[in-house]
């Protein structure tokens, strides 16, 4: 009976443990189904290659993964509580992979966790259909990814043994784990993609590079210890060759090469820098923190912008500023939207002007308008226009203006909460309304009418300036032209269906509403300029607009690219084509047109109109230049000269200058017409240096908070 009972106590035992808990399929199972969610989200990936060397290192970061999963659970002594736990990682890995796949397919990028969390409830809350759309255009991604899932479940018990692993084996383990992941860390940190795995990180630039769940992993690990920084001293230029000439000569705007402006008004032509009375060099020689005292040096190292024939053009007249959402070129129509044409066609004429996709959708278009900074991810994850409602901005356009009198409201015909825009607008000095907070119209459906905002706020500010001569700065952030692009999914884009249809019958629905919902943009405008000119101060006001992004919600994740439709011609995202868009400028008072050959991109927005209306301001302080700034040679570099800069998307910055063009896709630079440089590839390293620097220090201003430490006295 005791040989029987001890038997009977051994033998199942031992026996389970080999049958429930083979050390192979237990070793691999967990690294197989990482990696295979790696490779899943890579193939259904249009814009990244699946072969090259990034595919190593996501293989082992997905074994290192795989195996630090498995050994936890296997450390477990609760082994069912181990086999439930290890179902619900392979779930939410399959639903991070789901959403993550969600934000790629809408909005052609990959977002951080923390991001998406915080603007979860808004998008489900403000955007329910289209999230249910976008649901159902994933439906066999979504199959796909919980297949590991469903195969675990009947596996659970092979997968994670009743006995668990012997010691020997988990030390080899450990060991494959630690020799995968050092290796996969050397590959990142000293090849080529080194940037995007420290100072530069971003989940749309890490997870094509190394893969979601490092990805992660970074995010979570630079929210505690903070993102390595830059090394700043490399972004400083070289001294420029002697046989050079000196960038910062004021150049005489009637011998312009770059041909930035054809005519202007027959004035005095005002002299000197843009500068304010900043000793950067005292303050970087007294400053202990190291990275704002690099800042000191680098902003004492540019070249400020000259004053021009445009300085004080406006002067003491109103400005109206608008972001409009989707707004591009193709949106203009003369018989369509003829006071779009009217007004990008007779004022200011920008031929050469760029709103590049930041990356981080309407926020980055709508921070790069407002406040003249590159817009960034911050520690890979935070927007910095997020971040800057808690910074010091004291050199915004609302509080530039608020400092000369200026009443400067603001409107945004949709939640006025969405994207924390109420925290970041009103810290930029604006007095802000919109939906749920002080603006309300007729029209409660989606999207709401530019027009019906224009209609309930234009007579408070006009009437105010008419009646005891209050000058305006407003400002308003549009919606009408948001996608989706269909007659379901626009309520603009049906109320104008008609016209459309009968002047362009063989274009797409996609196109077709797209084109319609601007006329409801058209219809604002025009209301707007009837408004200024019967009140008399159409002459006394400058209205400025460019939109907030391109359309790219026109652009179907591996499907048909109507935006290409509409321009009839072809280029994809990595095209700097592709971005190519309109800023109006116009004005009653301006009697001809002036044509703009300049480069010029929203960045340059504000410090242009700082210029316009001869506010006091330091042109040094901002990732923009006044484009109407001549001292500069268009076939020399300068770190003042003219310059457009592309996000980086994960292989390089693109850029634009007065000289040509350089495409990162293809690491190519097409010089302009009529330009030969001395040097190309000494041109080319320069601008791209000063483009990193540019970037770097956009980033830097808003997370060190820097203007508190150039402001100090007057916070």
């Amino acid at each position: 009976m005791n040989r029987f009972r001890k038997n009977r106590g051994i033998t199942p035992y031992r026996h389970t443990g080999r049958r429930t808990g083979s050390p192979l399929l237990c070793a691999l199972f967990f690294p197989a189904v990482i990696l295979y969610h790696e490779l899943l989200l890579r193939a259904f990936d249009r814009d990244t290659a699946f072969f090259d060397l990034a595919l190593l290192r996501v293989l082992l970061f997905s074994a290192a993964a795989g195996l630090v999963v498995f050994l936890l659970l296997d450390l477990l002594p609760w082994r069912r509580a181990a086999r439930i736990a290890g179902g619900v990682v392979i779930g939410l890995g399959a639903v991070l992979l789901c959403v993550e796949r969600g934000c790629r397919a809408t909005f052609g990028l990959y977002y951080g966790v923390s991001f998406m969390g915080g603007m979860a409830g808004d998008v489900a809350g403000d955007f329910g259909s289209t999230v249910v759309r976008v649901i159902l255009g994933l439906i066999p991604f979504i199959l796909l990814s919980f297949v590991p899932l469903a195969a675990y479940i009947p596996l659970r018990q092979r997968v994670i043994g009743d006995q668990g692993q012997e010691m020997p084996i988990r030390i080899i383990l450990a060991a494959v784990l630690v020799a995968c992941q050092l290796t996969a860390y050397l590959l990142s940190i000293l090849g080529p993609v080194k940037n995007y795995y420290t100072y530069e990180f971003t989940a749309n630039t890490a997870i094509p590079h190394f893969g979601l769940l490092t990805s992660a992993r970074l995010e979570l690990e630079y929210a505690v210890v903070g993102v390595p920084t830059a090394p700043l001293d490399a972004f400083l230029d070289d001294p420029l060759p002697t046989a050079t000439a000196d960038p910062s000569a004021a150049a005489d705007p009637s011998d312009d090469p770059s041909g930035a402006v054809s005519e202007g008004p027959s004035v005095p032509i005002p002299s000197g820098p843009n500068v304010l009375d900043i000793d950067f060099e005292t303050l970087a020689e007294e400053e202990t923190n190291e990275t704002v005292q690099s800042m000191h040096k680098y902003f004492a190292s540019l070249t400020p912008s000259e004053k021009n024939e445009y300085t004080g053009m406006f002067e003491g007249k109103n400005l109206i500023l608008l972001t409009a959402e989707g707004f591009s070129p193709y949106a203009i129509d003369p018989e369509l939207t003829p006071t779009l044409y009217k007004l990008t066609h007779e004022g200011f004429v920008f031929h050469n002007f760029y709103q590049p996709d930041w990356t981080l959708s309407t926020t980055g278009g709508e921070f790069a308008v407002t406040t003249g900074i590159i817009p960034n991810w911050l520690g890979g994850n935070d927007a910095s226009p997020l971040v800057s409602a808690s910074r010091s901005m004291p050199i915004t356009l609302a509080k530039l203006f608020a400092a000369e009198g200026y009443a400067v409201p603001a409107w945004h015909n949709h939640t006025y909460t969405y994207y924390h825009r109420d925290e970041y607008l009103g810290n930029f000095g604006y007095d802000y309304h919109g939906i749920g907070n002080g603006l309300e119209l007729p029209y409660n459906g989606w999207p709401r009418s530019d027009l019906e905002m224009m209609e309930a706020t234009a007579d408070s500010y006009i009437n105010a300036y008419v009646e005891d001569g209050t000058p305006f700065h407003a400002y308003y952030m549009t919606v009408s032209g948001h996608g989706y692009y269909s007659w379901g999914g626009n309520a603009m884009s049906r109320k104008h269906q008609e016209a459309v249809e009968a002047k362009y019958p063989d274009l797409s629905e996609t196109s077709q509403a797209y084109l319609a919902c601007n006329m409801e943009l058209d219809l604002a405008l025009e209301y707007l300029v009837d408004k200024l000119e019967a009140a008399g101060i159409a002459d006394d006001t400058l209205i400025v607009m460019t939109g907030d992004h391109y359309p790219y919600l026109m652009v179907e994740d591996g499907g048909a690219d109507y935006y290409n439709e509409l321009r009839g011609f072809e280029d994809t995202e990595s095209d700097t084509s592709r971005y190519r868009n309109t800023l109006l400028m116009w004005s009653g008072c301006i009697e001809e047109p002036i044509e703009v050959d300049t480069p010029c991109s929203s960045i340059d927005i504000v410090p242009t109109i700082c210029n316009l209306f001869g506010l006091d301001y330091d042109s040094r302080l901002y990732s923009g230049r006044d484009i109407f700034a001549t001292n500069y040679e268009p076939d020399q570099y300068s770190n003042c000269m003219p310059l457009v800069v592309f996000a980086n998307k994960g292989k390089g910055n693109a850029w634009i200058t007065a000289a040509g063009t350089y495409e990162c896709s293809t690491k190519t630079f097409t010089p302009n017409e009529g330009i030969e440089l001395e040097d190309e590839e000494d041109y080319i390293k320069r601008v791209s240096r000063l483009v990193a620097a540019k970037v770097n220090y956009s980033k830097l201003i808003v997370q060190e908070d820097y203007y508190k430490y150039v402001f100090a006295d007057s916070e």
